[in-house]
Parts: C-alpha cells; structure tokens; sequence
C-alpha cells in the first residue's frame, strides 16, 4: 500500500482524493493545508485522519510514501521541493513550476533523491484524445504529417473581473495556467517542441499599467511533425478540437464534447462518397454523444462508476503515475515533459508578449521548508480612513471605493486578493489590506480607526449548507463583533434580495419585509442569506450593533456579466432559461445607484436596526432585457420561457435519479424555484425616504450603463 499525502485543500485537491480512492493499492493518510478548516473538511470527506498546516509538519510525522501537489502554481517548486529532498516521489499540478529554471532545479533534485517527479497534464488522458491516439497509433488513416489544435475557451475569472487570480499576475501566466493542456496534446502526438512562432491577439487592460493577452497563434516546430496552435480566453463559444491530417483521412478529437471522429474517403465516386463518408462521421459523432449520454445516466445511478470525461482523463494520469513507481510503463507526463512545456510556454510568452523576467531559481534548502501561503498582503496608504470596505476590489466594491474617493473620503479596503486593480486602487487616499472576514484579526486591522465598516464580502461558499453557513453567517458575525470592539459609528451589511421570499404575494415588499420565514425550504445561498439578516438585527436588538442592512436586487453595469442568474439559468449564454414566463419587471438596480445608497447609508441619521432594499426605477422584463442585449452584443441571445412547475418537477426527476443511485440529496424545496421567479413587487420609497436615494429612473439611462456597455468595441 503506497501512503499518499495531499497538499493543498481546495476544489482539485478532492478530484484528487477520488481519484485516488477509485485506484487500488493507494492511501491517502494526509492532508496539508495552512487553513485548518479546509484541511479538516477535506480529510473527514475522505477518511483521512491526519491534517497538518505545514509540509514539514507532515514529512515530521513520517509514514508518506509520496504526495501529490495542489496548490498555486507559484507555490508548486517550493512545496515539491522538500518532499524530493526526503526521498518521495511527487506528483504536481500543471504547470511543473513557473519558470524553465524552477522546472531544472526540481528535475535535479528528483535525479539527487532518487525519485520520481511527475506532472498532472491530466488531458493527455482524455477519453477522446485518448482515442484519437489510438487511431493514429494504429496506421488506419496513414502516416500522420500535421497536428492543428483550437483552444477556444471562456475564462470565469475574466468575465468577473477576479483579477487577482495568479494567471493575471504577468502575461505569461495565461500560458503557464491554460496552454500547457493543449500543448500536452500536440506534443504527445508530435514530439517535443521546439522552435515557437507567435502572434499575440489585442490585449485587454486589466489593471494600472497591466496588460492581459487573452489570444495568440502559433506555429510550432515539434520533433516528429509540424503542428499549429490557436489559443483563445475569455471567449463566448467553448470550443476545443486537436486534428491530426495523415495521409489518407483526419483523426479529430473533440475534447469539451467528448467525441473522437475521423475524416476519410470511402471507394466510392465522388458523389456517393460525399454521402457515404458524411453518414459514417455522422454516426461516429452522434454515436459519441449517445455513449457520453449513457454513461451519465449509468454514472449517476451509480451503476458504474463516475465516468465523465474530465475524471476520467484526471483518474488515468494518476492511475499511469503511480504504476510507473510500481515498475509499470514510463510516465509520459515525466520532469522533461513538464519543463519542456513550461519552457515553450516562455519562449511563446517573449515572441508573442515580449520577453519578461523569469521566475526566480530556488535554492534547495538543507531542510524541508514549510508550506508558505500568504494570509495577507502588506498595507498601503495612509491616514486614518473615513470607512472601511470589506470585499472591496469586487464588482459592487469597486464601484463603492471609486463613490467613496469622489465624496473625498479615505478609504480601508480588505479583499482576499489585492492584485491587478484599477486605477483607483492606486490612489493615495486608499489603504489595502489582504484578509478574508472570517479572519477577526484581520477585520480589526483593516477596520481599525473607521468610524463606518461597510460589509460587502459574502465570506465564500461550500460543499454543503453547514459550511456555507459557517462562512457567510460566520463571516458577518466575525465583522459585527469586530466593528462593536472598534466603536465604529456603524455598520453597513450589504446583504441581498435573496434572503427574503420574493414570490407572489398580496401586498408588496419593503425594507420592513423580514427575511423568508421558510428560509429552510429555500436553497443554501439564499437559506444563509436570510439567517445572516436575523444574526445581525438579534445582534442589534440585543448587544446595540449599529448595523443597518441594505438588500440591492439585480446588480448591472459595467465590471459584471449581463448574464444575470435573476433571469434564469444558462446551459449556455446564448440561451436563459427562465425561472417563469419572463413577463414580470424585474428588480433591476445600477452598480452606481447600490454604491450611492451605500455611502448615503453610511451618513443617514438614525436609521440603525433597519434594512432597506435597493431596486432602481427601471425594471425591464426578463424577455425584454435578452431582447435588448442581443441587439446590442450582436449575439442571437434567447429567452426560453418556463413554468416553474415544470422546473421543480425536473429537479425533482434528477432529486429521484440520485437518490436511486444511493446518493444522499435533500429535496429540492419548491418554494426557492417560486421566489427565484421575482414576482413579488418592491416598493422602496422607504430607501429613498430615510437616505435620500433616488436611483436612475430614464429608461435610456438604465439601458446604456445596464445592456450597451456590453456591447463589443
């Protein structure tokens, strides 16, 4: 039994563990993470007793036989490092490291130690491509002469502007983090890479002095063939297809559908042979989805086990790893694979981007080094701040610190991430701390000397409804209690709508609306909503919190997708499926309107213990919003109108699936599809009443800082 310890806690560290867990012989006996509630949740999910904050913690307490590598890439060198020094063999996430040089120095140190050190290029695996491999392997279409691969993907941190993310920390990051997948590919097909020719597309301005390449094309010069590459982010079709062009047909692998399918010639004339060869990839295509559609069914009655593409390309690169510490086939995806791709990813990034400066070496230390993850980011600015932002740099946040600089307020702003901000950011008046709000020492700190404390952070979510509600209830306590110990003057909470029952109902609703008495019938997002408004007003009630609760609708404008889940859901964003028929208002609200109701909030006398919800003037309907947001984006965007009886008796039909596959699934509640419909009325003259707030009431104005700022340049 090979003892495996996992570093890292987050959503890739449990692909892993189920991986794993799927694969005879290996065990995981340990979790490492500096974040004890992460570690711990991670480890009770799969059995795993031992959690430590620290590789030189878990390398301590022996018994690790190797470890897989699961945190940010510019963590990957200093985290593998020590675990190679004390003879284990590694297995990191793509990238290998973040520099050819980073890369070298683990090569050496695995070389020094005896051991293996692989890289999880887990898509060289995928079924699809998999397969297409096999095809060419097999000589059917003759001798292969070039390899094309389009890599056309959205990217969801672009759309929500989390620009703090490591991939927007230098240009070439994109690289590092998305174009080793298809790189893999064409270089598992055509051989090392080598000699690069690239050609960046436009770039997008994502911070002061920053540029983000979200495009390039390149030709790549491999040892075996010739290949090309387009590579392309942040884009509205995903679409991601490797072709090989042999001989005697085109072996294609379709890697987001799953479909692997050729082109080629039949013996008959032209004419019959456009009929014949059409029908054969025809079937090859459908007969591909058809396969998927059964294994899904199969998967989820638990009939087989999980079997969609992605986990199946994860299990296989693992699953080939550990058989080669066993003695089995080489592992592909070895220490020369890795730092041949992430070298190719630095010669793209200079001839694409221009050249920049590499990535530091780390030296070997004689001693394993512990896990260092930054809690927070050093302050700048200065000055005792007028009001404190907690979840500031987000799409509300950011509209509310460049309010806050324009009243000529000083501004404490704390976020999870600092990076990559707009210019606004820079301004001396501004003050940023990193921190997350369920850190009480880091709220005090960011709080320290503001009289007003505005609470925009949700805290984050979870696997479950215990844990969303530790973060986002938890977290909303932990910033009352610092903002009582700090004497702040008060506390603006910026909740939402979603906390209160927004079906039909008699009279219409207004701040004094309390949150859903049903809450637990609605779903978690929305259930922790409507217990974090009741802890903060039983907080007033009881202990004199000064807090007042603001609730905005359906936030638009610049800085946000117009994709809004308020008008339904999206299987893709050309087609909302809508919570209802469509044809009610909706409770529209500009992100400029919700940051003025928050600094008016901030000064209105007497208003502590209330809430008031925060719905503009304008509210188009879910049909008429798609309708002119085609029109503007140029997009054929549609509005598939649905009963909700329908959508719940669907859930319902997926709740009964599940559960026969022996999944344990709570019933999906009725009442939060009803309320999702937003039928209820808002009347929100107490806002404009008690604050002052008057948000934009021109249609013409609402459309062009709602809809044509999406529109294409």
């Amino acid at each position: 039994m090979r003892h495996i310890c996992l570093v890292g806690a987050g959503s890739i560290a449990r692909v892993h563990a189920e991986a794993l867990r799927g694969l005879p012989g290996l065990a995981i006996v340990a979790v490492v993470d500096p974040s004890p509630g992460a570690a711990r949740n991670l480890a009770e999910a799969f059995g795993v007793r031992r959690t430590h904050a620290s590789v030189a913690e878990a390398l301590a307490e022996g018994g690790i036989d190797a470890a897989h590598v699961l945190v940010p890439p510019d963590l990957h060198a200093a985290v593998a490092l020590p675990f190679l020094a004390a003879g284990k063999s590694v297995l990191v996430e793509k990238p290998m490291a973040v520099s050819g040089a980073q890369c070298a120095e683990l090569a050496a140190a695995a070389a020094a130690g005896g051991t293996q050190l692989g890289v999880n290029q887990n898509f060289i695996f995928h079924p699809a491509f998999a397969r297409a491999r096999a095809l060419i392997a097999a000589g059917r279409f003759g001798r292969p002469r070039f390899v094309d691969c389009l890599y056309n993907v959205p990217l969801r941190q672009l759309a929500a502007r989390a620009f703090g993310h490591w991939m927007f920390h230098e240009p070439g990051n994109i690289l590092l983090e998305q174009a080793v997948h298809p790189l893999s590919q064409i270089a598992a097909i055509a051989g090392p890479i080598g000699t690069v020719r690239a050609i960046a597309g436009p770039p997008v301005a994502i911070g002061a002095g920053l540029d983000f390449y979200p495009s390039l094309t390149a030709t790549l010069d491999c040892a075996a063939l010739p290949a090309q590459l387009r590579f392309a982010v942040g884009q509205n079709f995903p679409f991601w297809q490797v072709s090989v062009i042999c001989d005697d047909g085109v072996v294609v692998a379709d890697i987001l559908a799953n479909r692997c399918y050729a082109h080629t010639r039949t013996r008959w004339l032209d004419v019959a042979d456009g009929v014949y060869s059409g029908l054969r990839t025809a079937g090859a295509v459908a007969g591909s989805g058809l396969r998927n559609a059964l294994d899904y069914g199969l998967s989820t009655l638990r009939l087989k086990p999980r079997s969609d593409s992605f986990f199946t390309g994860m299990q296989g690169s693992i699953a080939a790893f550990h058989a080669a510490l066993d003695g089995g086939p080489a592992f592909m995806a070895d220490a020369a694979f890795g730092t041949m791709l992430v070298e190719t990813c630095e010669r793209l990034r200079d001839d694409a981007f221009g050249a920049a400066a590499p990535a530091p070496a780390l030296a070997l230390a004689p001693k394993p080094a512990p896990l260092a993850v930054p809690l927070a980011t050093p302050a700048v600015g200065e000055g005792r701040p007028d009001i404190a932002i907690l979840g500031g740099t987000g799409f509300i946040g950011t509209a509310t610190v460049r309010r806050s600089l324009a009243a000529g307020l000083r501004v404490a702003v704390m976020a999870r991430s600092t990076r990559n901000l707009p210019a606004d950011f820079a301004d001396p008046r501004v003050t940023l701390q990193g921190g997350d709000i369920r850190d009480a020492v880091a709220v005090g700190r960011a709080i320290a000397g503001a009289p007003v404390v505005v609470n925009l952070a949700h805290g984050g979510g979870g696997a479950n409804y215990a844990q969303i509600r530790a973060a986002m209830v938890g977290g909303a306590e932990t910033v009352a209690r610092a903002a009582l110990a700090a004497g702040a003057r008060r506390l603006v909470h910026v909740g939402s709508i979603a906390s209160l029952y927004l079906g039909p109902q008699d009279a219409p609703i207004t701040g004094a609306t309390p949150p859903d008495p049903q809450a637990e019938q609605r779903g978690d997002y929305a259930r922790a909503k409507a217990v974090a408004d009741l802890m903060l007003l039983e907080m007033h009630a009881r202990e004199a919190l000064p807090v007042v609760i603001l609730r905005p609708g359906l936030v638009v404008g610049e800085g946000t997708s117009p994709f809004h889940s308020g008008l339904g859901f999206y299987n893709a964003e050309q087609h909302c499926i809508g919570w209802n028929r469509g044809t009610n208002p909706l409770p529209f609200v500009l992100v400029e309107d919700v940051a003025e109701a928050i600094l008016l909030a901030a000064k209105a006398p007497g208003i502590e213990g209330r809430c008031y919800n925060l719905v503009g003037d304008v509210r188009p309907t879910a049909r008429a919003y798609i309708a002119d947001l085609a029109r503007a984006t140029g997009r054929p965007l549609r509005f598939h109108p649905q009963w909700p009886e329908q959508l719940w008796a669907e859930e319902m039909a997926k709740w009964l699936v599940k559960r026969a596959g022996g999944r344990a699934v709570p019933l999906p509640p009725k009442r939060d599809i009803v309320s999702r419909g937003l039928l209820a009325r808002f009347d929100c003259s107490d806002a404009k009443r008690d604050l002052g707030w008057h948000p934009v009431a021109d249609p013409a104005v609402f459309a062009a800082q709602a809809i044509a700022i999406h529109a294409p340049t």
